[in-house]
């Protein structure tokens, strides 16, 4: 086989690679980003301020503190979201696709083996991911507890009802899940828009009352609020961080619009809207420093406070849902990328590639979700495990963005060293406030993110050690097919697919099904699946056929990581195109593998606990039949027993 394969078209898969994105106005595009990526940032008003000073850092409430902590929020604003995120980490795109894996696979592509370094820098991206599977049940808790909490503004007796109601609201948001959000994906943007809107006029209203407050543009309020506040102004930087959580969401989710959309609707809009409610509630609490526990629900007029609950509420909800979904997405590019075990995954719309359901992952977050909400009590208890793990996979995103600039873009070491610096420096104050809050919280999303990387780690180096005793128990290709000039089996009319491990080396289960029926079909596919370092493959680059002799043939099928693999179809897509002669795929048979993993404790690859967590974990996943989407009917798997 070439180093570059070629499609049944006679291009370079490779080449074909690329997705076509259909053209659309930026302008609709934008209206839709503003549900679906910025949700999360959107809603840090409800709480991120009133931390700041009501947080375990926080600091006295003098004119100097309130203009020095809005300078910060400012700031942060511009150089972590505006200048990093939107102007730099957005380039790092894997054809289109955004987030820490899809960085990792840019990484990976075009290289042939991993080196040490290379696995370094795949641990790290693996560790970030896994840390947002913390922040993924953390969101919903705080988002949705902190809008309902308004109760307590519009009627301090209803407070006993915030617990309760946010759970309601909470179990409704997950049982939906199972039905897409293609429905009511497109009133979001609509919502969101006027949120946005709502929080500029609520902050235009306060300003009003207290221009001065928009002086903290200044930097120099920042650079005095941490002299004259030392070392209680550090740990205000875990409530700052509060602004800028949702900038790891919005890289996520640039597949899905592209880079104008979501930079037009962030300086169009998201960004004058938080400003301009972020300098109104600081005016509030300059003129009424009482109202600081709930500064964004004292700046509305006591007429609007239920409304705006409801406004708030359904805004927080949305907010949930985009990180809900991101979870989706991350664990089908781990599951793809081999760094998860095959489970379970739904496809709610057939238009949408992005619009996925995953039970197990679905059904676990709203039980961590709501064990948050009993546990902490408050948004403001769950603010202290709220930013550790944001933080630290912004950490990890920055060191990965140099090695791109370095391998990718080609920049001199000086240069991006330099640049990297710069964000580095910011994102490291953050982590650093943030870790202070491990005691009060933030261990969760770490012991989360700790047991999601074991998980992960594990997988992939069981699936290396089995691949590796695999290949020695089976026989290679081309030596398979020489002992048939020995003697033919008996050959039976039909066409029989054995899914095979990439290499080359026939499947344990071929030579198994050999060894005991010897027959086999007159035409006999062997079928690997790949998945590329690339969020998709067209249908045009989807297939490779390798003729072989005795009536065998290789098929490749690729798919890239934002795709689920549907080999029924595939073998469909080869027949309408005539790529294997005779094939009927609505009357071929499928062979898969099923091993059972015994644990001997031999050898040093791996820990023997770490061999039986990993023999767990297959044992649980979801079998080849239902992951490839193998006809029930006419499939067959062969039980094969390992020893590792």
């Amino acid at each position: 086989m070439s180093d570059t394969p070629f499609n049944s078209t006679g291009r370079s898969r490779a080449a074909s690679a690329e997705p076509a994105r259909p053209h659309k106005s930026v302008l609709p595009l934008s209206l839709t980003a503003l549900g679906i990526v910025y949700g999360d940032i959107g809603t840090s008003p409800l709480y991120a301020l009133r931390e700041c000073f009501m947080g375990s850092g926080g600091v006295a409430i003098t004119n100097a503190n309130v203009l020095g902590v809005l300078s910060l929020i400012f700031w942060a604003l511009i150089i972590v979201i505006s200048v990093k995120y939107l102007i730099f980490v957005m380039r790092a795109d894997n054809r289109g696709e955004g987030g820490i894996l899809a960085l990792i696979a840019l990484l990976r592509r075009g290289r042939s083996r991993e080196t040490k370094g290379a696995s370094v820098l795949l641990l790290m991206g693996v560790f970030g991911a896994a840390l947002l599977y913390g922040d993924g049940m953390i969101t919903p808790a705080i988002s949705v507890m902190s809008a309902v909490e308004g109760l307590k503004v519009a009627e301090p007796r209803l407070h006993e009802f915030v617990i309760p109601l946010t759970i309601v609201i909470l179990v409704l948001l997950f049982a939906g899940q199972k039905h897409g959000t293609q429905r009511i994906g497109s009133v979001f943007g609509p919502i969101m828009l006027l949120w946005f809107v709502v929080l500029a006029v609520l902050g235009v209203h306060g300003i009003l009352h207290n221009p001065h407050v928009l002086t903290a543009i200044n930097p120099v309020y920042a650079v005095r609020f941490f002299l004259d506040n030392p070392p209680t102004s550090y740990l205000v930087l875990g409530g700052v961080f509060l602004v800028v959580t949702g900038g790891e969401a919005l890289y996520a989710d640039m597949g899905h619009f592209g880079r104008r959309p979501i930079r037009l609707a962030w300086f169009g809009l998201v960004l004058p809207a938080l400003l301009l409610n972020y300098f109104g509630q600081g005016a509030l609490i300059l003129d009424h420093p009482v109202l600081v526990h709930h500064p964004f629900y004292n700046l509305v007029p006591h007429w609007a406070v239920y409304p705006m609950i409801g406004l708030a509420t359904v805004t927080t909800v949305i907010a949930s849902q985009a990180v809900i979904s991101g979870t989706f997405s991350l664990t089908r590019q781990a599951v793809q990328m081999g760094q998860s075990p095959p489970i379970e995954i739904i496809q709610t719309s057939s238009q949408e590639m992005g619009q996925i359901y995953v039970p197990f992952v679905n059904w676990a977050l709203l039980v961590a979700t709501v064990s948050l909400v009993v546990g902490f009590g408050s948004s403001s208890n769950l603010a202290g495990a709220y930013g550790v793990a944001v933080s630290t996979t912004m950490v990890i995103t920055t060191i990965l963005a140099y090695f791109v600039m370095r391998r990718r873009w080609r920049w001199s070491p000086a240069l991006a060293l330099l640049v990297v610096a710069g964000f580095l420096t910011v994102d490291l104050a953050f982590l650093g406030a943030n870790l202070f809050k491990i005691i009060e919280g933030g261990w969760f999303p770490l012991v989360i993110g700790g047991l999601v990387l074991l998980l992960m780690s594990t997988w992939a180096g069981g699936r290396r050690l089995v691949e590796g005793r695999g290949s020695s128990r089976t026989m290679p290709i081309d030596a398979f097919l020489a002992s048939f000039e020995q003697g033919h089996p008996q050959r039976v009319p039909g066409t029989a697919v054995f899914l095979t491990p990439r290499g080359n080396h026939v499947s344990s289960g071929l030579l198994h099904h050999l060894k005991l029926n010897q027959m086999l079909h007159e035409r006999v596919i062997l079928l690997t699946v790949i998945n590329e370092n690339i969020p998709s493959v067209p249908a045009s680059g989807r297939l490779e056929v390798q003729p072989l002799r005795h009536g065998f043939y290789r098929l490749y099928v690729y798919y890239g990581f934002m795709q689920s693999p549907n080999v029924s179809v595939a073998m469909k897509l080869c027949q309408d195109q005539n790529l294997i002669p005779g094939l009927e795929a609505e009357t071929t048979v499928f062979y898969s593998d099923r091993s059972t993993y015994v644990v001997t404790g031999e050898g040093e690859e791996m820990p023997t606990w770490r061999k039986r967590l990993y023999a767990v974990m297959a044992r649980n996943a979801q079998r080849a039949t239902e992951f490839y989407h193998l006809p029930t009917g006419r499939s067959v798997e062969l039980g094969i027993r390992m020893e590792i």
